[in-house]
């Protein structure tokens, strides 16, 4: 959960009269920043703030806890990006799939040769850069479940809520999301610099076995969060435990995903904003006198 949502809640209960712009300006800094993860383009991202706290604002005081009032204001905000979104000519129209996503032979050797430094994923601003250009390349479907996940920090179920969509099917679209961004990342990496080699992978010389590589796979987001029964997950530890190839490349998709979880939120420009509280506000208030 955001902090600043919490914050938001205990200010919408006070009765001080300064209280609810300090709230809608937490409010304005969480919309923006999912809408800028989303849409990728600041002219999107402070329509859908403007828009989504212009609908928000009459119910603000109906929302007893932060949970309640992140999911609508994500749910709000998701249908706008969705439905204005400027669409990149780079976005793959096809569905990710499992099979498109697994590292071919090359990769898995440049894996375990160079190793994975988790220190080339540092947020840096040219890694910022190559991290945006990556979601923006995902398809809308998984990219919303991605930035609710992994960027805005919900949970399953509270991304289930927002997308409408059942939690098994979230976590298939997380992992291939996940997969996607990793593989951009090391694309792009791979062009830029050679990765800083780390300590060799113990039995990197070991020949992959493709159809266990391939049933564990599909499982590695759910190991990495801890959502795998004992028997699988130790079926998975074993199998890890004698292939070189899998364990390099769950270090990299490791690494991806704390990329994303670490990537700095953007705000939006401060005088607009401001400008739009006040100016929301006025608007507020001469509405409620109007009803009394």
């Amino acid at each position: 959960m955001r902090g600043e949502i919490e914050q938001a809640v205990e200010l919408l209960k006070s009765s001080q009269p300064e209280a609810m712009e300090k709230a809608l300006a937490l409010l304005q800094e969480t919309v923006f920043s999912f809408s800028m993860r989303v849409c990728q383009q600041r002219e999107d991202a402070e329509d859908t703030m403007q828009e989504v706290l212009v609908k928000s604002v009459p119910y603000l005081s109906r929302f007893e806890s932060p949970r309640a009032l992140i999911v609508w204001l994500y749910k709000v905000a998701k249908n706008r990006c969705l439905m204005n979104r400027r669409k990149s000519k780079f976005a793959p129209t096809q569905e990710l799939s499992l099979e498109a996503l697994m590292p071919d032979q090359k990769e898995l050797e440049s894996i375990v040769q160079d190793g994975v430094n988790p220190e080339a994923f540092a947020i840096r601003s040219q890694e910022a850069q190559w991290l945006r250009a990556a979601i923006q390349k995902l398809p809308p479907q998984y990219r919303i479940v991605l930035v609710l996940r992994d960027m805005e920090g919900l949970t399953d179920e509270e991304v289930a809520e927002i997308t409408g969509l059942r939690a098994g099917t979230v976590r298939v679209r997380l992992h291939r999301a996940r997969l996607f961004v990793r593989k951009e990342l090391m694309k792009v990496q791979g062009r830029g610099r050679r990765m800083q080699p780390v300590a060799p992978v113990a039995r990197a010389a070991s020949e992959p076995r493709p159809g266990r590589c391939k049933a564990m796979f599909a499982e590695l987001s759910n190991y990495l969060d801890e959502q795998l029964d004992d028997s699988m997950c130790d079926e998975l530890e074993r199998h890890l435990d004698g292939c070189g190839p899998c364990e390099a490349f769950l270090a990299s998709l490791q690494a991806a995903i704390e990329q994303c979880r670490k990537a700095p939120a953007q705000c939006p420009n401060p005088r607009n904003a401001a400008k739009f509280r006040k100016q929301i506000l006025k608007n507020y208030s001469r509405i409620a006198s109007i009803r009394t």
